[in-house]
């Protein structure tokens, strides 16, 4: 996979977001930018990013902390951030 293909397989925030609680190595691999098999040695050797459950013969990542080794929550996307903007720009200063 060059490059460009990982760029366009990349995960956006909102993307990361709407993940369900859990997600195939696959998933996860893609949101830190690895390839599937690069996911698998990774999830095999114990040494993947993030918690790994084994389950039967496949690899599940734990959304939650996913995001929590990505540094991505809901406070902080852009959403949140827009609407932060937003409510401090329709405060009027108060008199003294």
């Amino acid at each position: 996979m060059t490059q460009n293909d990982r760029q366009r397989h990349a995960m956006t925030r909102e993307e990361l977001l709407s993940l369900p609680a859990s997600v195939d190595i696959v998933t996860a691999g893609r949101a830190f930018g690895v390839g599937r098999t690069t996911a698998y040695a990774l999830a095999r050797s114990g040494a993947f990013p993030c918690h790994v459950i084994r389950a039967g013969n496949s690899y599940r990542a734990i959304t939650a902390d996913l995001l929590r080794v990505l540094h991505i929550t809901p406070e902080n996307s852009e959403a949140a951030a827009e609407a932060t903007a937003a409510a401090s720009s329709d405060r009027t200063p108060s008199n003294p």
